[in-house]
């Protein structure tokens, strides 16, 4: 979906198809078909913008192989679908049972997280709409909260360079200008925008800016409007953000609260989970750690990384963390020029909803999808932005 900002900038909204377990060629060609084009349709539009997943095996058949490459352009334009964004961050095993700790990794100090988005980057100037020339990319925060010493952060950040070398070489050749976007999420070497700032300022790339996940902005309990101050004052772009909401709940400490969290403590992703307290943010790595005993201090309201459909927050007693992303919103796209081109909603946790709130079909999964999309697209025109068709 496109929209024409009051300066004249278009700005694009997609949604993700990580929420579609999908890591072979064929499996993507299948989604566009079984989930992608029925989003579309429900919307009424001609055109609608996927952030798409391509996991690595995906992703090696399609360089690997030109003309199946120009098959899925021509798939993405016969299905009235396009893509300006590709989520990077998974590598593979997205749609396994357990993902956990195993989306983190390859990091940034494993030559093959390079060697993929190097992948992903030459794939997008491929299937970049003829008409958009700038495509973006989100990847994982450098690592995992691992033992990060400065030989890593060393590695991880030439790494990132040489990437942004190569980005210059691929729009030389292409004209297409694709940029990368690291996103900060709880539990990261990379937890929070600040925490972004120090190591995308030492890479000193345009072409290395961060993806601002209104999830994980609020399960840090991040304030919006210092955030994004603090980044333009250092000179950091935001090539890419991503809408979602959090889980939250204002009364931990009530036995009823515990229990509703409870039934969202479940064994594919993790769902990191912070409190602020006087001493500073307080957190566990996963849900049912916080839940289960005295891990977590509970005179604060807790928030969780699970990504909540935006438009069905949880029943009382949680709720979700949409505020923080209307004002994070307005503040990207509300002023006189916007902060970010590339919106993306996110919620790929439908299946790990507790089993009463999971779509029981693609047609109620497409319905979810296509609410979120209305929601969003809704968003964007209460802040001045015109629906293009």
């Amino acid at each position: 979906m496109r929209f024409r900002h009051p300066d004249g900038t278009i700005v694009h909204l997609s949604y993700c198809t990580n929420v579609h377990p999908a890591e072979t060629l064929d499996g993507i060609l299948a989604q566009l078909r079984d989930h992608c084009e029925p989003v579309r349709r429900r919307l009424g539009r001609d055109r609608l913008g996927i952030g798409l997943w391509l996991a690595k095996n995906a992703a090696r058949a399609l360089v690997t192989d030109p003309a199946a490459l120009r098959g899925l352009r021509g798939e993405l334009d016969r299905r009235g679908l396009e893509v300006v964004t590709l989520n990077g961050f998974p590598y593979e095993g997205f749609g396994a049972e357990e993902v956990k700790y195993r989306v983190y990794k390859p990091d940034w100090t494993d030559p093959e997280r390079l060697a993929h988005t190097t992948d992903l980057a030459r794939l997008l100037a491929v299937l970049l709409p003829d008409d958009v020339t700038e495509g973006t990319i989100s990847t994982l925060p450098l690592a995992w909260r691992t033992p990060f010493d400065n030989v890593a952060a060393a590695s991880a950040r030439a790494a990132l360079t040489s990437l942004a070398e190569r980005l210059d070489a691929l729009e030389d050749l292409t004209g297409k200008s694709v940029r990368i976007a690291v996103e900060p999420e709880p539990g990261c070497i990379v937890e929070t925008t600040a925490d972004a700032i120090a190591p995308l300022s030492a890479i000193g790339s345009r072409r290395i800016g961060i993806c601002i996940d209104t999830c994980h902005l609020a399960t840090s309990f991040e304030d919006p409007e210092t955030a994004l101050a603090a980044l333009i004052a250092a000179g950091v772009t935001i090539p890419k953000a991503q809408l979602s909401a959090a889980l939250h709940a204002e009364e931990p400490h009530l036995p009823n609260v515990r229990t509703a969290l409870a039934s969202f403590a479940e064994p594919r992703f993790l769902h990191q989970t912070r409190t602020r307290t006087s001493a500073g943010l307080r957190g566990t790595d996963d849900l049912h750690e916080a839940v289960a005993g005295q891990a977590l201090p509970d005179g604060a309201p807790w928030r969780s990384h699970f990504h909540v459909p935006l438009h069905a927050p949880p029943a009382p007693p949680l709720t979700s963390t949409l505020p923080v992303l209307q004002d994070t919103l307005s503040r990207l796209v509300g002023g006189p020029a916007p902060l970010t081109r590339h919106l993306e909603v996110e919620t790929y946790t439908w299946q790990a909803l507790p089993t009463e709130l999971r779509p029981r079909n693609r047609t109620q999964l497409a319905d979810g999808i296509a609410a979120e999309l209305t929601l969003a697209r809704d968003l964007l025109v209460d802040l001045g932005l015109k629906e293009l068709p």
